[in-house]
């Protein structure tokens, strides 16, 4: 009779292919942190969202407990997790990977018309489709549809079937939130300057106001393209009639959204819904 390998001799199979994973319980859901990491209050694992300085040894802060680390999974801290377990998770992100959760047929019928190809593996209510390099997680991308990758974790159900492909730009596209339909406001015009000059173009006021957008942008830590999008409203609203502007201004921006992972076209759609926002 075959034998279904337990949690933690398949966990150390992943394991061994520089796949990070851990434990969950009944539910399929992360064993809750412990007592000393209740409600965080150890401040996080560092690979979390909001970095602290916890080191605890056992299975705490779900997805960030994951491991490749094989002394970790057989150590006595996880031994008792281990032994409630029902299945394995893993960390897509953390083995530079990306899950698109298909919920329904539905969901399985727009994939196979809208994404290229990839590894396949079927779960209890469709399939996830597993592409080669990470990005952020979202959930409900689209009916039925999640994102899988960085900080987040995904069920182990098998090595699936297909090549695995390079992560798709139209899979990186279903992550972004595009800014609501361009709509006529009404934008206070700087004054200019007696003699017609524009006290824009006093190189330090510039030279602030574009860095102070960079900074803004770079330190979007979540909704970075919505930050994008209003921050280039902002720059617009204050810039964008006077003639201040240039291309290295521009480019400052963008530059800065691509830093943040945006693409260059979602960087152009940004600015065009700026403008039309603004009447420019």
């Amino acid at each position: 009779m075959i034998q279904t390998p337990s949690p933690q001799h398949t966990a150390l199979s992943l394991a061994a292919s520089g796949v990070p994973v851990l434990p969950l319980r009944r539910g399929k859901v992360p064993f809750g942190n412990c007592t000393t990491c209740a409600d965080n209050a150890c401040g996080g694992r560092p690979n979390m969202k909001t970095p602290g300085p916890c080191r605890c040894p056992g299975v705490c802060h779900a997805w960030a407990a994951a491991t490749a680390d094989p002394a970790v999974i057989v150590s006595p801290a996880w031994a008792a997790a281990w032994r409630r377990a029902v299945c394995v998770g893993y960390h897509p992100g953390g083995a530079s990977l990306t899950v698109v959760d298909l919920d329904d047929a539905d969901a399985i019928a727009w994939a196979c018309t809208a994404l290229p190809a990839t590894r396949t593996v079927p779960t209890t209510r469709g399939q996830h489709w597993i592409y080669r390099g990470a990005m952020r997680s979202v959930n409900a991308v689209r009916p039925g549809v999640d994102i899988k990758s960085t900080m987040s974790y995904a069920r182990y159900l098998g090595p699936g079937t297909g090549h695995m492909a390079d992560l798709p730009d139209a899979v990186r596209a279903l992550a972004v939130k595009e800014p609501s339909p361009a709509r006529p406001a009404a934008v206070a015009v700087p004054a200019r300057a007696r003699g017609g000059e524009c006290r824009h173009r006093a190189p330090a006021y510039l030279e602030r106001g574009i860095a102070m957008a960079e900074q803004r942008i770079t330190a979007a830590r979540s909704a970075v393209h919505a930050t994008v999008y209003r921050t280039f409203l902002a720059v617009l609203s204050t810039h964008g009639r006077c003639g201040c502007l240039t291309d290295t201004h521009v480019a400052r921006l963008f530059t800065a959204a691509q830093s943040k992972g945006e693409t260059a076209r979602h960087c152009a759609d940004a600015w065009t819904n700026a403008r039309t926002t603004l009447g420019l």
